[in-house]
């Protein structure tokens, strides 16, 4: 979509501004269906940064997920989502989903061409 969908934007909004993560959400990318739940993008900048510094090799890359003027603030409220922010979520191939831990993922709202809420089940046979 060259334009994104307006309700999509506000769903995005919404969890910026109640910053939790409950709300699952499925998208149609271009390549991929992502499955999985929407967190604000401060928490979900943290939690990668998080497990960059606990690598040896790819510690000094969670710098780039700090925010800019170091306070960890989430950006401010009223500017609109350009990307969703998804953990614990999978990329739907065929019957399976990956990774099996669930991942980070983030989409730009523009590239989503259709979603869904919740999450869809996916078999590991």
């Amino acid at each position: 979509m060259s334009h994104p969908d307006d309700l999509l934007v506000d769903i995005a909004a919404m969890v910026e501004s109640e910053q939790h993560s409950r709300m699952s959400l499925t998208v149609v990318v271009p390549g991929a269906v992502i499955t999985g739940r929407l967190a604000p993008e401060a928490m979900w900048k943290e939690r990668v940064a998080e497990v960059l510094r606990g690598s040896s090799q790819l510690g000094s890359f969670s710098s780039a997920f700090v925010s800019s003027d170091g306070s960890g603030e989430p950006p401010k409220p009223h500017a609109r989502p350009t990307h969703l922010h998804f953990h614990v979520a999978r990329i739907l191939q065929g019957s399976f989903g990956i990774p099996d831990t669930g991942g980070m993922y983030r989409v730009a709202l523009a590239d989503v061409s259709a979603w869904t809420v919740g999450d869809i089940s996916y078999s590991d046979q």
